[in-house]
């Protein structure tokens, strides 16, 4: 058995090494390529996913051009719906977004094809513009 490697192969040298381990298993493959770590009791775990993902950014194959999400919730659509009971609810993303407050009014305008919310002051009148 080939001695595996301590440092993990990128780009062209990774995609050489594939072809020239093709005959090997892929968790053998990704061993020699450097994508493993070592357990507590000395033996080697292959980390796959980060092997696949290697060799698919040598191939020049972006995954995720957006970069690393953290991973916590959905992104905002700015999109709501009416609900069965005929109202509509706007979650806390856009109210913080807008740094609105528990409290705060607003009159409704409706215009052709869509509906414009004026925030109140505390006289009751509306700080929007007019239109």
């Amino acid at each position: 058995m080939k001695k595996m490697s301590d440092t993990k192969l990128t780009g062209k040298a990774l995609l050489q090494k594939v072809k020239e381990l093709a005959e090997l298993p892929r968790r053998e493959t990704a061993k020699q390529c450097g994508y493993y770590t070592r357990s507590k009791t000395g033996g080697a775990r292959v980390n796959l996913t980060e092997f696949y993902d290697a060799v698919l950014a040598a191939k020049g194959v972006a995954l995720d051009p957006d970069g690393a999400k953290d991973g916590r919730g959905r992104e905002p659509t700015y999109r709501v719906s009416v609900h069965k009971n005929g109202q509509i609810v706007i979650g806390s993303t856009y109210t913080h977004a807008m740094g609105l407050h528990p409290g705060d009014e607003f009159e409704i305008k409706l215009g052709y094809k869509h509906i414009k919310l004026n925030k109140l002051d505390e006289n009751g009148l509306a700080t929007g513009d007019d239109n």
